[in-house]
């Protein structure tokens, strides 16, 4: 008489297959499961802010601005200035929202990642899976405004269609540093940083008005900021004033979602394998 026994194999505990199994998928199709049922409301209304700043301040107030220049010193409206930053800032939104306050609920109260991570799942699929995410949410906000700048007019370039690949770079910039340090905050109020974070940085990151107003020491700090290197990037690309200096934003973000893949994938690992 022969009995069958079932094996279960373990969760991987050591080198590569220990962080990454390959299915990143997996978390995604979760997540955007979740997002269906239940916070599709809280996405479609996220579409909507850049949209309301550029009727009041690109159409309302742009009609008493005059003499703005791109990078080439073209002058253009005042709406085509601030839409590719308006863009740029949807873009973020996105994907902050979504890798922040999303991975503080999943993480504290849903414990969705400690569940996740006693499968065969790694830190990194979690990871990619839950930036993925984000990245789609932030890519729907840009995708959708890019289409209303062309609708007004206010791609001024053919080089606008380069803005796409662009806000995906920049989505998954924010998206990956997002999540790793959401990883550190215990409460509502520590979250609450972040919005002190980025509230300042949207407002000056050459968002509405050129760096140049600022003295010197405050442009350097601002040139740190991410944000300022999405605004300046995008913008080249929807007003055609194309530069060699557009290398340096776009090498910016390929350095800074690194930095967020590995600093999230680690800090996952500490929390819940370690």
């Amino acid at each position: 008489m022969t009995t069958a026994t079932t094996q279960t194999t373990p969760p991987p505990t050591g080198g590569v297959r220990a962080l990454y199994s390959g299915n990143a998928r997996a978390v995604l199709g979760r997540g955007l499961l979740a997002t269906r049922s239940t916070n599709w409301m809280i996405v479609l209304s996220g579409v909507f802010e850049p949209v309301f700043y550029l009727l009041a301040l690109g159409i309302g107030l742009g009609s008493y601005i005059s003499g703005v220049t791109d990078a080439q010193g073209n002058e253009i409206p005042y709406a085509a200035f601030i839409a590719p930053a308006l863009l740029a800032v949807s873009a973020m939104n996105g994907a902050i929202y979504d890798s922040t306050w999303n991975v503080f609920f999943k993480m504290h109260f849903g414990k969705l990642y400690q569940g996740m991570l006693a499968t065969r799942l790694g830190p990194l699929d979690v990871a990619l899976g839950e930036i993925s995410l984000a990245l789609l949410r932030g890519a729907a906000y840009g995708i959708t405004f890019l289409l209303i700048m062309q609708v007004m007019g206010l791609n001024l370039s053919w080089t606008a269609l380069l803005a796409l690949p662009a806000i995906l770079l920049i989505a998954f910039g924010f998206a990956s540093l997002g999540m790793g340090i959401t990883s550190y905050l215990k409460t509502f109020q520590q979250m609450e940083w972040i919005q002190f974070v980025m509230l300042p940085m949207f407002l000056f990151s050459a968002t509405f008005y050129p760096i140049t107003v600022y003295p010197e020491p405050i442009q350097w700090f601002i040139q740190a900021l991410p944000l300022w290197h999405g605004v300046e990037l995008v913008r080249g690309l929807t007003t055609g004033a194309l530069t060699i200096a557009m290398l340096w934003h776009l090498l910016y973000f390929v350095v800074m979602i690194a930095i967020g893949l590995v600093f999230t994938t680690r800090r996952l690992r500490a929390l819940f394998l370690d």
